[in-house]
């Protein structure tokens, strides 16, 4: 019983039908270990001022930390927590929240905010800053003067953005981490740079990979066959020495040059590479660089060359042709990466994908993905033999109340717990599944839950009125 009362809690905790009431009662307990309000209650969306009152004072810190990380929370809300006693709270607020979904945005803390995290005195919360993917431009740029070498190291990210005095003072940095750093970013326009680094050992495949090349660095690295793979990516070496590279022996050597952005589709096809089954094109930078750009996701999605166009199916904003174009490849793993990214994929290619995966990254697409479909699924699958099918039967609106119950007896666990979330089960159903531990947590979160029976499920677990 103990596992079912966790269990049906955190479903009512996420329960968007919660009332305000119930949810006070919740985060009002004790934050003894038994009883610690569930993530569910505190990460909700649309948090009236007095629960968020009630989180920011609670006495159990994994409370206050579950709500420094809510992908939901208002910046300025979360923001309140700067202040907090406990150090661990302030490096959740620091890094913020955890998102797996490429397409989910998580507005940013106030600049004013991130500056006194930055000078926290938990070094903690000074490092889980800088690791945070949701710093603003402008805030990792302004961290070129600070005082920590490990800020400064960070502002070199923004370098383009840097007033050019903010640059020359990095690559004069007293920190040689800070120099490397901005020096890297620097030798992109300036083969003084590039020839530097090229004789440190930490930077040179670096610097020979994007820095801007005078030709005898260039013939002298081809001669020894040094960092070979890095320098057949530069886009300031010879036309030539490409040439030399694209019949090297080492065929990632052949497969780096194959992906140069200047060559025309002939030549580039030309290049004896091989592309394996799962390799997704990460490393092309220039069309890593460009996916806002629609000239190089042209030029990448139009190519017969299977990492650029899985690179160019990464960007979310790929023109409707392009979409098409590369809906029809028949590439998985363009397919999948249409499904992950592209909010305009079409039905046929999630299907695809949705068999495909299967497991946990299925449902996570069905359930989020805008164009997944929903209409006939119900006479499609409902008595498909594979139960990963019939849970989507409870996706479409035309399913009545009998499928939804008898899908929530089917005999694939993920089936039956699909179906006693839906709203559509019968209220008989729904209480009993309150008391079956692995659907009290679907039967939980079902927002046709009656307010009685989510205030039994907290009696029941011991929550104090």
């Amino acid at each position: 019983m103990v596992a079912f009362h966790a269990s049906a809690l955190d479903g009512v905790a996420r329960n968007a039908a919660l009332t305000i009431p119930l949810l006070l009662r919740l985060l009002a307990s004790d934050g003894g270990r038994d009883r610690r309000p569930p993530r569910g209650g505190v990460q909700r969306a649309g948090l009236s001022e007095s629960a968020v009152r009630v989180i920011l004072a609670h006495p159990d810190p994994g409370v206050r930390i579950d709500f420094a990380t809510s992908a939901r929370a208002e910046p300025a809300q979360r923001a309140r927590l700067v202040d907090d006693p406990s150090f661990k709270v302030r490096a959740a607020l620091a890094y913020g929240p955890e998102v797996y979904d490429p397409r989910t945005k998580v507005a940013p803390l106030p600049d004013v905010v991130c500056v006194r995290l930055l000078d926290d005195p938990a070094p903690s919360v000074r490092t889980a800053l800088l690791d945070s993917p949701h710093l603003t431009a402008s805030f990792v740029a302004s961290m070129a003067t600070h005082h920590s070498s490990a800020a400064r190291r960070e502002a070199v990210c923004e370098w383009e953005i840097l007033p050019p005095g903010e640059r020359s003072a990095l690559l004069a940095d007293p920190d040689p981490g800070v120099r490397r750093a901005a020096a890297l970013r620097e030798c992109r326009r300036d083969a003084r740079v590039t020839a530097e680094l090229i004789r440190d050992p930490k930077s040179a495949a670096e610097a020979l990979r994007r820095g801007l090349l005078v030709r005898a660095d260039a013939e002298r690295c081809v001669a020894e066959r040094t960092h070979l793979a890095a320098l057949a990516e530069n886009p300031s070496l010879p036309a030539d020495l490409v040439e030399r590279l694209a019949v090297a022996p080492d065929e990632i050597v052949r497969l780096a040059v194959s992906l140069r952005p200047e060559l025309d589709e002939a030549r580039r096809m030309a290049i004896d590479f091989t592309v394996g089954d799962f390799d997704r094109g990460d490393g092309v930078q220039w069309v890593r660089e460009g996916l806002t750009d629609p000239e190089v996701l042209r030029r990448a999605a139009i190519s017969a060359h299977p990492l650029l166009r899985r690179a160019a199916a990464r960007s979310p904003r790929l023109p409707s042709d392009l979409l098409c174009l590369l809906a029809r490849v028949e590439d998985p793993v363009v397919e999948n990466r249409l499904g992950i990214h592209h909010p305009d994929t079409p039905e046929e290619v999630l299907m695809r994908v949705y068999a495909r995966l299967g497991g946990t990254f299925s449902a996570w697409m069905a359930e989020t993905h805008p164009r997944f479909p929903r209409e006939g699924l119900a006479a499609r699958y409902a008595d498909h033999p594979d139960g990963n099918y019939r849970r989507l039967a409870v996706r479409d609106p035309a399913a009545t109340p009998a499928l939804i119950e008898r899908l929530s007896h089917d005999p694939a666990v993920w089936t039956r717990q699909a179906a006693v979330g839906d709203p559509r089960l019968p209220l008989h159903r729904l209480r009993e599944a309150l008391h079956v531990p692995e659907l009290a947590s679907s039967a939980g979160a079902n927002p046709a839950l009656p307010e009685d029976e989510m205030a039994a499920v907290l009696n029941r677990a011991g929550v104090p009125a």
